[in-house]
C-alpha cells in the first residue's frame, strides 16, 4: 500500500489515501472532510504510481 497525498477538488483540504500497488483502477470515494465525491483514478507500472487523477463530479 502507497500512502498518497492530494488535495479535495472541492474544498481544496489536503487528505490522504492509501492505494493498493498492485491495482491500477477508477472509483468513487467520498473526501473525509467536506462528503462530497471524487473521481480517484490511479495507474502503477511496475508497483510504481504514474499517474494519480483526482476529479470533482458535477452533481
Amino acid at each position: 500500500m502507497l500512502e498518497y497525498f492530494f488535495q479535495c477538488p472541492y474544498c481544496w483540504e489536503e487528505i490522504s489515501m492509501l492505494l493498493d500497488r498492485s491495482v491500477s483502477e477508477t472509483y468513487i470515494e467520498d473526501c473525509e472532510i467536506c462528503c462530497n465525491p471524487m473521481q480517484i483514478s490511479t495507474v502503477f507500472e511496475h508497483n510504481e504510481l504514474v499517474n494519480f487523477e483526482v476529479r470533482n463530479i458535477e452533481q
